[in-house]
This record gives structure tokens, C-alpha cells and sequence, in this order.
């Protein structure tokens, strides 16, 4: 399908795809697919705003309405599962398998933040004082920063965004500079779903895109309004948002770079140990935090 054709049925804006400072390139034949608009620096604060705006409305919703609305977004991710795989394929170079396989990891996250919207639930203790009880009651963190690297361009949002929509945070999310289609396609699909919740006074700005390099992440770290920093990528760049968010005092949940070996037992099962190690060491071309690095 031609990657206009694959956009529109996303239901991406065809207008913001064209004019753009950022291209999107294929890995498989080095051809710009389109072009997006970067978010300037100044404007990464003005987001920030607006998401704290619209968590202050979302954190009142109960749980279980939060949990609709992830539910809703599932069934587009349902729908569009094809597409959406395709997109992956083109703008990052997945094999298929792998780039369908993504989109059923958002599937599956979100039924699994449904099932947890109804599980939010805390602790009554007794307390040395007669007739009292302590309750323990969970609330939400606030605007929650989601950035993403491209090996992962759609399932790692999906990983910290339906789990932070069901706890009644709002997302701003920078995804890799080299997927930006993908981020505006899973834009395209969560705002559906919020017109299907039919409550925009809700879900306005619940979650945000702000596309560009290094210095809208930095921005984004930095911005003393964002509650938690989720990042993927390297251990390098990880080091560099760790020590950013700390200066804040804000939190940080860091996806870096792994080390990770493979021990082959004398009972295993040879057939599937090989299959198994080629796998881990080629799928995704290698380019995974749980890529296999040594055989012992």
C-alpha cells in the first residue's frame, strides 16, 4: 500500500506530512517518506501546560472510566493492526512479523491496563489509637514524559502511556526522530478512540506529541512540571537523563542498554536452544535492550 494510502487509513492528517523539517527515511531503500514539523524548544513548556491542565481534570475520573478509554484505544489498535504493522515495517525496517508483533503488545498493554483499572485499590491498617483506622489510597503522579527510541517506535508508548491513562496521569511523549510517522499514526488512532469515549472535555491534551532531536528530549527532562521521565535508549543517554531529572527531584524509569548472556544447561533442548539463540542474538537485527550479547 502506497504510505499516503497507509497514512489516511490511520487517519493521519495528510497536510502535516509534506511541509515538514523533519524527514522520515526508510531503512529499506533510503527514500524520504514524509516530512513532519518539528516542535520548537519553547514550545515543549507550552505542552507541559496543557498537560497539567488536562490531568488536573483526568485524575477525578474514576478508575474504572480511565479504564474504558484505554479499552476503546485497544480495539483501534485492533482495527488497524495491519496498517499500523506495515507503517513500522516502512519507517523503521522491522520484518513484518516483527512489526505486527509490536502492535499486539500495545493490544495486549491495554487490555491489561483495563483489567487494572479496576484493581487500583489500597490498604486499610489498624492503628494504636481506639476506634481509628489508616487507609492507604493511590494517587496519580501527574504528566508523565515518554520517550522512546526507534527499535521500539509504538510498543514502548503504549508499555507506560495505557498504564499512566488508567492511573490518571497525562502523557507528553518524544518518540526517535527517525519514526515520526509512526508517533503521528498512534496519535491519529488514541484520538479516535477519545472521540469514541465522546467526552472531549475529558481527554483534550491527555496526551501530547512533541517531535524533534536531542533538544526537545532535553527540553522534556528538564521541564520541572513533568513528574516522571520514562526514557528508552541508550546508556549513554540514559546517564544524562538520570542526572537531569534527579536535579529536579523528579523521577526517572530508565530502559538502557543490556548485557545479557545465554546459559545453555547440558539437559537443554538443542532444537529449540538454537532456534532460540538465533533469535536472541539476530531478531530485531540485534537492536534490543534483551539482545542476546554472549553463549555460555
Amino acid at each position: 500500500m502506497p504510505i499516503t494510502q497507509l497514512l489516511a487509513s490511520l487517519g493521519v492528517n495528510q497536510a502535516a506530512l509534506t511541509h515538514g523539517d523533519l524527514p522520515s527515511v526508510s531503512p529499506i531503500d533510503g527514500a524520504v517518506i514524509g516530512r513532519v514539523p518539528m516542535t520548537h524548544v519553547p514550545d515543549v513548556a507550552h505542552a507541559g501546560e496543557r498537560a497539567h491542565t488536562a490531568y488536573m481534570r483526568w485524575r477525578l475520573v474514576p478508575a474504572p472510566q480511565r479504564g474504558e478509554l484505554v479499552r476503546l484505544l485497544g480495539n483501534e489498535l485492533r482495527s488497524h493492526k495491519q496498517a499500523l504493522g506495515e507503517l513500522v515495517t516502512l519507517e523503521v525496517g522491522k520484518v513484518s512479523s516483527e512489526g505486527l508483533g509490536e502492535v499486539q503488545e500495545m493490544i495486549d498493554i491495554c487490555d491489561f491496563a483495563v483489567g487494572l483499572s479496576r484493581q487500583l485499590h489500597g490498604l486499610t491498617i489498624a492503628s494504636e489509637r481506639p476506634g481509628h483506622r489508616m487507609m492507604e489510597s493511590w494517587h496519580p503522579l501527574g504528566v508523565v514524559g515518554v520517550i522512546t527510541a526507534f527499535n521500539f517506535p509504538v510498543a514502548v508508548w503504549a508499555w507506560n502511556a495505557a498504564l499512566a491513562l488508567v492511573c490518571g496521569d497525562a502523557v507528553i511523549w518524544k518518540p526517535s526522530e527517525k519514526a515520526p510517522l509512526c508517533a503521528l499514526a498512534v496519535q491519529a488512532l488514541f484520538e479516535q478512540a477519545c472521540a469514541r469515549f465522546n467526552q472531549p472535555e475529558l481527554t483534550q491534551d491527555l496526551s501530547q506529541l512533541v517531535l524533534g532531536h536531542a533538544d526537545v528530549g532535553q527540553a522534556l527532562v528538564a521541564h520541572p512540571g513533568v513528574a516522571l521521565i520514562s526514557a528508552t535508549g541508550s546508556t549513554r543517554m540514559g546517564r544524562t537523563v538520570g542526572q537531569s531529572v534527579a536535579a529536579r527531584f523528579g523521577r526517572s524509569l530508565l530502559e538502557l542498554g543490556g548485557n545479557n548472556a545465554i546459559i545453555v544447561a547440558p539437559s537443554a533442548d538443542l532444537d529449540m536452544t538454537v532456534r532460540a539463540v538465533a533469535f536472541a542474538a539476530a531478531g530485531t537485527a540485534g537492536q534490543r535492550c534483551t539482545s542476546a550479547r554472549r553463549l555460555i
